[in-house]
């Protein structure tokens, strides 16, 4: 944690209301985001009990497990669940846009200009914390590899057609929300803590309506009070006005009304199936409506625990649409739509799943991938965010200032002179500016172009003088490629100006083998990774 975070979360104590971390949104939020609140059964974090999951705040739609432990009615709830999640997954594959590209020719290693497809937009799903997340991913890994009715084997148990669809993509948009900055899929309690500071634990932030509580505390408390109140306040009958739910229950809940709801279920249903041959229509016209009077208390007890979650989770959509967005989140936007789009693609060509493993070289890929978007991500967000900056300058990896002076100089040691000025900075921050370190001017995002010079500006510290309170720098690039800088490529005496001893672009890693060409050991030739449905996980 850092020293502004701390600070924020000891005046957020003070004030007994949440502090702000940021003064722009720098996340991507939809216009049409898919709100998805699943429920797990207890003791058993693979196996789903129900989703609450919609787009619109006034209409959710319900699907739940009656008896968890029946094989078949997890299917069928997998089933619904996939007729309502999969078309708006699918909604966005349609309108795509052309973007112009150059591949090498790998036999005349010639560059050839091509066209992609890139998707429009993209799905997004915002769920209540990181741990319902967790219960998508394992529902994704127990659903992939399904056989279905539709194989040439489907085995004794085959699932609905839709549900190993299903299972690839939570796979993928639970592999996605690892890179840093994606917002395909979103949980709202790490959303809110990325922009505002409350005064608990992160591991008390994870529960939603707690943290919601120091956002807006009731009149007479403070938001420690009201955190309090959210997590432990019961109703008459002994349960919890805000269930933890997402993807947990409470146990007193399952104990006093889950528990009884779905036994009653489970007798109703068996007396109905029981009296299926009965020939006392009456007997079966009483078994029909108690069945459907159990099935009905059973839907009514699971949204009561929904519910209120549903509702957070719009709240904080509400907290999050009311800030602007920064200025980077079209950029890290367009990457979650190639992600989008590159996953469209493979289910439309017939690959298989995604495999239970990764092999050596795509889980190098990946590691590097989530590395480099970290890096990226961190950038951005001191570009795009005064209070993220203040961070770095805090840390002594950055420093803002007034220019006191400018000074012409040039490099002479070539066949024609280079400028390479000199600027003053005043500051009173305190960077680790020790000479000869390399800095990086902080134009904000994006740099407007000063007369075609480069965007980016790097320059080398000369000299500095904590004393005085002074940082001399010797500009290297982003000035033009003339004899002399281009107008406005350098900054004027009294200008205020952002230097940063951090590079403003991550670095790219070094290129990887191809699987094939890795040896055995890194899951290479003789052996493959098995991606057969053979290698299904059963449910647990």
């Amino acid at each position: 944690m850092s020293l502004l975070s701390t600070l924020a979360r000891l005046e957020a104590v003070r004030s007994g209301r949440a502090e702000p971390l940021a003064t722009v949104r720098h996340r991507h939020l939809s216009t049409r985001p898919m709100v998805v609140v699943p429920l797990a059964a207890a003791g058993e974090a693979g196996a789903p009990l129900a989703v609450l999951l919609g787009t619109d705040r006034e209409a959710p739609r319900l699907h739940i497990v009656p008896q968890p432990l029946n094989r078949a009615q997890r299917f069928d709830f997998l089933a619904r669940f996939a007729a309502d999640l999969l078309p708006y997954l699918e909604s966005f594959g349609a309108e795509v846009e052309q973007i112009e590209a150059s591949e090498k020719d790998p036999e005349t290693g010639e560059k050839t200009q091509v066209f992609r497809e890139l998707c429009s937009d993209a799905p997004q799903l915002v769920v209540p914390n990181l741990g319902s997340i967790r219960h998508l991913a394992l529902l994704g890994r127990s659903t992939r590899f399904r056989r279905t009715a539709e194989d040439a084997d489907p085995g004794p148990y085959p699932a609905p057609t839709r549900v190993p669809l299903l299972g690839r993509w939570l796979t993928h948009l639970t592999e996605r929300s690892q890179v840093p900055g994606s917002s395909l899929l979103l949980p709202m309690t790490g959303l809110l803590a990325r922009h505002w500071a409350t005064g608990q634990s992160h591991l008390e932030d994870q529960h939603l309506a707690a943290q919601l509580a120091w956002h807006s505390p009731p009149p007479g408390l403070t938001g420690a009070q009201a955190a309090e109140l959210a997590e432990t306040e019961r109703d008459a009958h002994g349960q919890l006005t805000h269930p933890p739910a997402g993807p947990v229950t409470d146990p007193r809940f399952d104990e006093l009304v889950l528990a009884h709801a779905i036994t009653r279920h489970d007798a109703a249903l068996a007396a109905l199936l029981a009296g299926t041959t009965d020939a006392d229509a009456a007997a079966h016209e009483r078994a029909e409506l108690l069945a459907k009077s159990a099935s009905e208390q059973l839907h009514a007890a699971l949204e009561s625990v929904l519910l209120p979650t549903w509702r957070d989770v719009w709240q904080g959509l509400d907290l999050l649409y009311a800030l602007p967005p920064a200025a980077h989140l079209a950029e890290r936007w367009e990457g979650d739509r190639w992600s989008y789009t590159g996953h469209r693609d493979r289910l439309a060509a017939g690959e298989p799943p995604q495999p239970k493993q990764d092999d050596a070289v795509t889980a190098a890929r990946k590691l590097a991938q989530r590395e480099r978007e970290q890096v990226r991500v961190d950038v951005q967000e001191a570009l795009d965010d005064p209070l993220v900056m203040a961070e770095r300058r805090l840390a002594g990896e950055a420093f803002t200032g007034v220019v006191t002076e400018v000074t012409p100089a040039y490099d002479t040691s070539g066949r024609s002179p280079k400028p390479r000025p000199l600027v003053t900075v005043r500051s009173t921050d305190r960077p680790h500016a020790d000479p000869g370190r390399e800095a990086h001017r902080a134009w904000g995002s994006p740099r407007p172009e000063a007369g075609g010079a480069a965007t980016a500006q790097k320059a080398v510290i000369v000299a500095a003088d904590p004393a005085e309170g002074t940082i001399t720098l010797q500009v290297t690039s982003g000035m033009g490629r003339k004899k002399e800088p281009e107008p406005g490529s350098l900054p004027e005496p009294g200008d205020r100006v952002t230097f940063t001893l951090f590079e403003l672009a991550p670095r790219q890693s070094a290129p990887l083998p191809e699987p094939d060409d890795t040896p055995w050991t890194h899951g290479g030739p003789p052996g493959s990774a098995d991606h057969t449905p053979a290698a299904a996980e059963e449910w647990e």
